[in-house]
Formats: C-alpha cells, structure tokens, sequence
C-alpha cells in the first residue's frame, strides 16, 4: 500500500522568534505584543494552507514583508494629529495585514476590518476574537456602502493598502471621513508632486473630494522603500510637520 503523502504542518513561531524579528527591524516588543504577534502568524499559515489567504508560506518572509508594515504604520498613526479615541476603517483588510498586527501594537480607539470576501470575513472574525483584540470588529460588505450607514458614523482615520488606485480612493474616503480625518495610504511610492493637480474638484456629487498631504514616511522593507501618505480634505486642517 502506498501511504498518501502529507504536506508538513506550518510552523508555529515561538513569541521569542517574533521578538528577535522584530529587534531587527528595529523595534522592541512587550511579551504581551510577541505573543499577539505569534498567535496571529500561527492561525494566518494555518489558514492560508486552505484558503491561499497570502502567496508565503514561511513565518519570517510573512514577518518581514507584510507584518513588519504594521510595526512602521503603529509609530505613523501616533505621529497624526488623531482624537484620543479615533474611529479607524480599514479597507479591504483582506488577510489582517495590516490591521491585526496594527491592533496588537497599536489599540486606540475603534477599529473596523472592512471585508467583502466571505471567507476572509470568517477568518477576520476569527483572529480578532482570538486574539481578543480590543474595540476591534469584522464588517463584511462594501466599503462603497459604508457611507449611508449610520451606525459606523463619520471616520477619524481611512486605511488603505491597495484597496484601489488612490486617485479612484479619495471620493469614497471623503464620503466616509468626517472633517477633520486623515486618510492614510501604504503605497510602494511617495505621493506625486502635484497630488493636488490629479486630485477631483470639489462637485455637489462629491463635496470635499479635494485632498492634500500633510505628512509622509518612507521606512525599509526588505530591499525597497515603502511610504505612508496622510492625507486630509482641503481645507480642513492646518499643515502638519513632514517628516
């Protein structure tokens, strides 16, 4: 008889691991935080073996270039003139990445993952509960639905890690911010000297779509450079310090 042939497990990082990971990117986790950490690349390999939730299988690449993101975007969101108790929506939040390990390091206010695919609804639900991630919740549907819905409210801070082609984003992030939110996008370049110039007018259809950087980050990843955009409705807020 020919024994079927099984694929090895997915290998469960220890919290040291994730510490050690981590102090080379240049942070220091609490044991709190590594274990957070931990937990959540254990369930995401685990998943990602029924569900192709992310194109890695080793724990250090996810590590390296999706979670360690969330690491950088913590420190970002600090820096931005936020309320204490920011409300956060997080669209297309796909596999967690960035939201769930931005919720281990970072835990102000309310965050909501934006999904529209089931089953990574399912598996958002489950990390979050697992995890026990504080004032953090799942909404499965559309992000384009989000603004009639009065029981998410007005955002203080849009997410967005290709979601969609930013100059497609910003009308749907106006809609869904109040006036006073910052619209953050991860992108793989810095924001276009005339962001402004591309930027929709203004129009009755789209009142306030008109947006302009405050604030920009490039950090390493891996062998590239990666940037975080703030962005608000014009003219809403005064400028913040670029950095």
């Amino acid at each position: 008889m020919v024994k079927a042939r099984t694929e090895p497990r997915p290998y469960a990082p220890a919290p040291g691991e994730v510490s050690g990971e981590a102090k080379r990117a240049g942070f220091r986790l609490t044991p709190e935080q590594a274990q957070g950490l931990s937990h959540y690349l254990t369930m995401l390999l685990k998943w990602n073996r029924a569900m192709n939730l992310i194109g890695r299988a080793d724990w250090p690449d996810v590590f390296r270039d999706l979670a360690a993101d969330s690491l950088h975007l913590a420190g970002f969101l600090a820096q931005l003139n936020l309320p204490e108790a920011p409300l956060t929506l997080d669209l297309g939040a796909g596999a967690g990445l960035p939201g769930i390990p931005l919720r281990v390091m970072w835990t102000a206010g309310d965050y909501v993952l934006v999904e529209l695919r089931e089953k990574r609804a399912v598996f958002l639900t489950q990390a979050v509960a697992a995890l026990k991630l504080p004032r953090t919740r799942v909404r499965h549907g559309r992000a384009e639905s989000l603004p009639d819905d009065a029981e998410i409210g007005r955002a203080d801070v849009v997410l967005s890690r290709a979601f969609m082609p930013w100059p497609q984003l910003l009308p749907l992030a106006a809609g869904l911010l109040g006036a006073s939110g910052v619209l953050v996008i991860m992108a793989n370049e810095p924001p276009p000297d005339d962001l402004a110039a591309q930027t929709p007018t203004p129009t009755q259809d789209a009142p306030g779509a008109g947006f302009r950087v405050v604030q920009t980050l490039a950090y390493p990843s891996q062998e590239r450079t990666r940037y975080f955009w703030a962005l608000v409705k014009a003219p809403s807020m005064p400028p913040l310090k670029m950095s």
